[in-house]
């Protein structure tokens, strides 16, 4: 992957995780580079290839501005037909390996965009805000660490189907006023720890332990009664860690 769509695809996932939203004007070229650690032909190159993807629009003399999600993205994604844990057994078994890989993998600029996500996650607490843009943030930075562009998409595509599936969303009408983001918070920084210690075992157990949380969680607050309701299939743990 030429390096311009590394960058492209970043500045892609800070605005599907909502980090800017639709009519937000991005920050000026020059504050992109200097963020990336890349030259501002670079960030102009991203740049063009979001505004070919239809992300973004440049305004001569006014800046570059984010656009509506297309309504056809959205659509595919919420027809996936995926139950709520049926798509967190796949994300748990896909981010626990590739919390493995990015171990490894990742740069001093991804620990640094994986700290902010995190800094912003405890904003968003400090706040009483319950924002989960943040997570996505998190969990698409992490993936990208693993410097696998494909693995990376997979990870993205993942958490589209969990944002605009309507059967998630029916598990989280239940949630009420009950806020786990101090939880997620602590998990993060747990699989932030293992990353820079380089700790593969410890990074893909901290993902899975992670996961494991959210799915516990879940299943508290579920209406087992619910047709969509998929839970009894995936309650069991479908890989030693230990291995």
């Amino acid at each position: 992957m030429r390096l311009y769509q590394q960058i492209g695809n970043q500045l892609r996932a800070a605005i599907d995780a909502g980090q800017y939203r639709p009519g937000d004007r991005l920050p000026p070229e020059r504050d992109i580079a200097e963020r990336f650690a890349v030259s501002r032909s670079v960030v102009r190159e991203a740049l063009i290839m979001l505004e070919l993807q239809k992300v973004v629009e440049v305004r001569k003399g006014s800046g570059v501005y984010v656009l509506a999600l297309q309504t056809e993205s959205l659509s595919s994604a919420a027809d996936s037909g995926y139950g709520p844990f049926e798509l967190l057994q796949a994300r748990q078994l896909l981010e626990s390996e590739v919390a493995a890989f990015a171990a490894v993998q990742a740069t001093k600029a991804d620990i640094l965009k994986m700290r902010d996500a995190i800094a912003i996650e405890e904003g968003f607490i400090a706040q009483g805000v319950i924002d989960e843009s943040a997570d996505e943030l998190f969990h698409t930075l992490l993936a990208q660490a693993s410097q696998n562009s494909v693995l990376a998409n997979m990870v993205y595509e993942l958490w589209q189907v969990r944002k605009h599936s309507p059967m998630w969303q029916g598990v989280h009408l239940h949630v009420g006023e009950q806020n786990y983001s101090e939880m997620w918070l602590r998990d993060h920084r747990q699989i932030l720890q293992a990353v820079l210690r380089r700790d593969p075992k410890a990074a893909k157990q901290a993902m899975w332990q992670h996961l494991e949380n959210v799915k516990s969680k879940l299943l508290e607050i579920s209406d087992a009664e619910d047709p969509t309701f998929d839970g009894y299939l995936f309650t069991s743990v479908p890989a030693n860690l230990n291995d």
